[in-house]
This record gives structure tokens, sequence and C-alpha cells, in this order.
């Protein structure tokens, strides 16, 4: 065996796994949370990496946090990424950046492409802003070759762990308009999009399962991401979807969502029951 397989090789290897495809994937993605909540840096993540980097493929940063860190640090973070294949996301920070004025977004998007981050979300939780422009939003980070991800939900002033009672102050949108909104996006070349859980799994009374299911039904689950940042509702979404089901969680819950995926473990209702089959 050659030292690079060596170094790959899974512990246990004669257990066996549900089978999942190698990076670079196009379904079963995971994005992980990176520095807001908790810090991030790059030697956490060389051991985050070194562990569990076979399945963690977006690395998205929230919060803006990107804009606190010397640049020498946040280029470090992005090329250990890279190295070990997984995508750096910007997170939703351009809203914040529309606020600033709409001359900055060329200095932004140049910036993010020349620091070298893959992905830009382009998010309007707590600003409105017509739809056509965002759609423009969309096209111009793809015209300068940046995969756009655009986020989409039902629930007004979402993000930033508003309160609940906040948010079911502010009411919420058309799950019709939200899926037509993102079929625009797709069809301007848009990478993936993002749904949003507040309003739908998250900060409610009763988890909305159909605005779920009908986003799937219009959109087929592999242009879809799901944000899942609670144990119970990645654990839901991978029994009623399936462990291909794309998912954003937190960095710290990687573990417990590939052992889901997997197969190898799982809670009541899943233990066992969570299996692949594919083409020998």
């Amino acid at each position: 065996m050659n030292l690079a397989n060596e170094k790959n090789e899974r512990a246990f290897d004669f257990i066996p796994l549900n089978e999942r495809e190698q990076k670079p994937r196009k379904i079963g993605l995971t994005e992980i949370r990176g520095p807001y909540y908790t810090p991030v840096g790059r030697h956490y993540l060389e051991d985050l990496f070194d562990t569990m980097g076979n399945y963690i493929d977006i690395l998205k940063f929230a919060g803006g946090s990107f804009t606190l860190m010397p640049k020498r640090a946040l280029k470090d973070i992005i090329n250990l990424c890279h190295s070990h294949n997984v995508l750096v996301s910007t997170g939703g920070f351009i809203e914040r950046v529309l606020t600033m004025g709409s001359e900055l977004i060329d200095k932004y998007l140049n910036e993010c492409k020349s620091i070298g981050f893959d992905i830009v979300e382009v998010s309007a939780g707590f600003v409105t802003v017509p739809f056509d422009d965002l759609l423009r939003l969309v096209e111009k980070v793809q015209k300068m070759g940046l995969k756009a991800k655009p986020e989409v939900g039902v629930q007004f002033g979402a993000g930033g762990a508003t309160k609940a009672e906040e948010l079911e102050a502010e009411g919420t949108k058309s799950t019709k308009w939200a899926i037509k909104q993102a079929k625009s996006f797709l069809e301007a070349g848009a990478y993936l999009i993002m749904v949003e859980s507040e309003g739908i799994t998250e900060n409610v009374a009763v988890w909305k399962r159909e605005i779920i299911a009908e986003f799937i039904d219009q959109l087929g689950l592999e242009t879809l991401m799901f944000e899942a940042a609670d144990p119970e509702v990645f654990s839901w979404y991978i029994k009623d979807y399936g462990p291909e089901v794309n998912l954003f969680v937190d960095h710290s819950q990687i573990v417990q969502l590939e052992c889901l995926r997997s197969g190898i473990w799982g809670t009541k209702s899943t233990w066992g029951r969570v299996v692949t089959y594919k083409k020998p």
C-alpha cells in the first residue's frame, strides 16, 4: 500500500458503511459553520480535517467573521480548506455590504475572489431588496467565476439567532414565491439553493415539514441545501430523505451527522435503518 492510500485508510475498514461519493461530491454534501458562535482557527481545522475531512465539503463563515481576521490568518484557513478539497463560503455577509452602498459590491466581490473564496452566499434575511436586484447579484457572482449560493426561506427577519417571538411578529412569506425565486436563481446558474431553517424547523412551535416537501417536489433534492444545525432536525432529514440530502450543520456536529449518514449509529428512529444500495 502506498503512503497516500495508507494515510486515508479507514480504521476498522471491515465494518461496512453506507457507500458515499468521493469528493468533489454532487450529492450528500455537508457544509459546516466556521467561526461565529465559537472561534475556529487553522489549528482546530487541521485536527478536524485530519479526522473527518473526507466528510466535509464546504466551510461557511458566518456573520462576516472573516472581516475581523488578519488577512494572513484568513488566507491560511482558506488554503488549508483547499488542500483538503473543501470549498469556502462567505456566508450571507453580502446583505450587510449592500447596506453600506451598492458601489462597495464590486470591491467586496473582487476581494472575495482574490483572497480565495469559492462560494458567495446571496441572502436578504434582514433587508428588503427587489428580487431582480438579487438575481443580478447572482449573475454577477457567477460571471466573476465564483459560485453563487442564494438563500431562500419563508421567514421575514431570519438570521442572527433572532428570538422566536420577534420572528412570529414579523410574519412569513409565501412558499410558492420562495420556490419561484429559487427556480429563477437556478436558471441564472446558481450553484445551490440554501433553504433557511427559521420559520420551518427553527423557532416554530411545530415543524412545517410540508414546506420542505414542496421545495423538494418542485426543485429536486440535488439542487437544495437545508440548514439543520440541530441534531433532531438533521436526523429527521436523513430519516425522511435519505443519507444523501445536502445539509448545513455546525462544525461541532460533523461526527454525529456522519454517523447517521454512514448508518453506523443513530437514535431510536434511525438505528440500523439508514441504508443505501449502489450498483455493483
